[in-house]
């Protein structure tokens, strides 16, 4: 298994660490429209994670949906702000507002979720997954090894060795939802990595399973059994679903974990990193603010 609340609790020290030397305290921005439970409990978490590592979180909550362009009026007056240091806007919208003419509204050094084309961020769950691949690289460089600051991913200079390490290995999401599937494949190809995409419409997609050596998983459904996968094969789950009123991810690891090298548990495995690469980008964009 991936230690992910190791890895976890390595970058939190860090960033508690380094917000802590900043001149100023970071400030995240939410915006989310509607009061679903599932959205306000993710935006609970970010807001609880600021609290612990220094940051300066502040929600902007619609709970019934406003006039678009006053909304997007309103992100942009925020975003312009002098202590704003990062904006994002929770998922789902309403399907008539455009998500892409809200991002442009967003300073690029301050649209930190990598929604912009050609942003220097990257999505914090894609950033996720690939701390995931890197802990495997340093595993099998030295099987002693336990997660320390290495773990923590840096996109730039651990590129090269994500592409190496990923070369020579078929890799295939399952997934491709704007909070999942699409971004992580985005970081893939923004590395150079091949993969292939598939989803709930794709023919035979037991085939593809059966060939996978690293299976990325971002659907919220169960979708994968020991039977489907090749021994040894790597798992990352960033899917979520409940079964008998428990989170669950798109398989289910007491099943896999004697067919799979490496996997992720759920809960508590790809999700805390997800918010801590988010984090972890606005603690960049104070760096070059």
């Amino acid at each position: 298994m991936i230690p992910s609340k190791d890895i976890a609790s390595i970058l939190e020290n860090y960033l508690t660490k380094h917000i802590a030397e900043l001149p100023f305290r970071p400030k995240l921005i939410t915006f989310l429209l509607g009061s679903s439970p599932e959205q306000l409990s993710f935006v609970g978490i970010k807001k609880r994670l600021a609290e612990r590592i220094g940051a300066s979180f502040e929600l902007r909550h619609y709970p019934e949906d406003p006039p678009y362009l006053a909304f997007r009026n309103k992100i942009s007056d925020t975003a312009n702000l002098p202590d704003t240091t990062g904006i994002i806007i929770q998922h789902p919208l309403p399907e008539h507002f455009d998500a892409s003419k809200l991002y442009e509204v967003i300073p690029e050094e301050k649209e930190i979720e990598g929604h912009k084309p050609g942003s220097a961020f990257h999505f914090p769950l894609s950033l996720a997954v690939l701390a995931g691949l890197k802990y495997i690289i340093l595993k099998e460089m030295n099987q002693n090894y336990v997660p320390d600051e290495d773990s923590i991913l840096n996109f730039h200079e651990d590129r090269d060795a994500l592409a190496s390490y990923s070369s020579h290995k078929n890799i295939v999401i399952v997934g491709r939802g704007i909070t999942g599937g699409k971004p992580i494949a985005q970081a893939l190809q923004d590395i150079g990595i091949t993969y292939t995409q598939i989803h709930s419409q794709t023919p035979d997609s037991k085939n593809y399973y059966k060939n996978a050596d690293i299976i990325i998983t971002a659907t919220g459904k169960k979708i994968l059994t020991p039977d489907m996968v090749k021994k040894n094969v790597i798992l990352l789950n960033v899917g979520l679903r409940k079964e008998n009123e428990k989170l669950r991810g798109d398989y289910d690891e007491e099943e896999m974990k004697n067919v799979a090298s490496y996997y992720t548990e759920t809960p508590g495995g790809l999700g805390p990193l997800d918010v801590l690469y988010l984090y972890k980008n606005l603690y960049d964009a104070a760096l070059i603010q």
